[in-house]
């Protein structure tokens, strides 16, 4: 265990000597003394819709500001796991990187909200939802005190199961099933709920899991089937639509507030542009998950209704709720888009 422990902390400090090595050797060049290296990372490959916003992001900025900034980008875990770049960005060793709701939920509770089932009606309320600082800014400038912010989200779609053998049309048809789920009790609950057997594990297990038998299905978006390969096991997809969690970009206090005023408007400006363009390739990259896995894995995809989905996982708001007294102004909000652009089942 100790062995382990210390094999880490190594591969931490080599990191960070790897980092401060590539500063020295980009500013070293009396051309480039001053200009400021900025560090983002992320864990998806180079042809993900999050790595193209970022390098869209890394030109806008290069072309704007290059001649104070360098932006450098580094894809698939270059930089570490999702919680060693966080941590990284808290410490100010990098600048910003891509997070995920259930990490950032170990710095603020706020985050928490974004776990819950059905919170969301649609697509259209999710991403009004997300688009509106009133219901995002107490969470996203919650985690100030740990050093970082999110300056903006990006869309992971929606979360719905998909199955080896039983496709699900009703709560009825998960019972007894045993369903991989994310590591979180919000999500474990979801499915005691919902009559199915609750099974943790890390996503790089869920292949073999399914192909094994050890479980009958998961949840997750449509790309699962297609990058990962699960909809050449799994033949049926139901739109449940259980879950729309963003990811999160966070940035580096000190270096976000330390930035001249016209810098950072241009830097905010940036951001926007990373919003944008990732939404648009999101949507890209579920089409073609979704014709291949439709074509050539010969996926079914089903509409279920969810209204008694979402009735047996109602217990879980109140619950959350009572425990969490701070983010019912945030539910409440996102309630009023709900009503606005409800489910298209509805």
């Amino acid at each position: 265990m100790n062995q382990f422990k210390h094999s880490g902390h190594l591969s931490h400090i080599l990191l960070l000597t790897l980092l401060a090595l590539t500063t020295f050797l980009l500013t070293g060049c009396s051309q480039n003394q001053h200009r400021r290296i900025v560090r983002i990372g992320h864990n998806q490959s180079v042809n993900h819709p999050t790595h193209i916003a970022l390098t869209a992001f890394q030109d806008y900025i290069n072309h704007n500001l290059g001649d104070r900034y360098i932006v450098e980008v580094y894809p698939s875990e270059l930089l570490g796991s999702q919680t060693d770049m966080v941590q990284l960005t808290q410490t100010g060793a990098i600048d910003y990187c891509i997070a995920s709701n259930a990490i950032l939920e170990t710095f603020s509770k706020n985050y928490e909200i974004f776990n819950l089932p059905y919170l969301f009606a649609s697509a259209d309320s999710y991403h009004h939802a997300m688009d509106d600082p009133q219901i995002t800014d107490p969470i996203f400038t919650a985690t100030q005190k740990a050093g970082f912010t999110a300056v903006t989200w990006l869309d992971a779609g929606t979360r719905n199961f998909y199955t080896v053998k039983k496709p699900i049309e009703s709560p009825s048809d998960l019972k007894g099933l045993k369903i991989r789920v994310q590591q979180s009790p919000t999500n474990i609950e979801m499915m005691r709920l919902l009559g199915g057997s609750a099974t943790p594990m890390g996503f790089g297990d869920v292949y073999t899991a399914l192909q094994s038998n050890i479980i009958d299905g998961a949840e997750n978006n449509e790309m699962a089937l297609t990058d990962n390969g699960h909809g050449d096991v799994c033949k049926y997809y139901s739109y449940d639509m259980h879950q729309m969690v963003p990811d999160i970009l966070i940035g580096n206090n000190a270096f976000i507030q330390g930035l001249p005023e016209e810098d950072r408007v241009v830097f905010e400006e940036g951001y926007r542009l990373i919003n944008q363009i990732q939404r648009k390739e999101w949507i890209k990259a579920v089409d073609t998950a979704r014709e291949k896995a439709a074509s050539q894995q010969k996926v079914r995809f089903l509409y279920p209704d969810q209204a008694p989905f979402v009735k047996a996982c109602a217990p879980l708001h109140h619950t959350v709720l009572e425990n969490n007294p701070n983010i019912r102004p945030i539910y409440d909000a996102i309630q009023q888009y709900n009503q606005l652009y409800p489910t298209i089942t509805e």
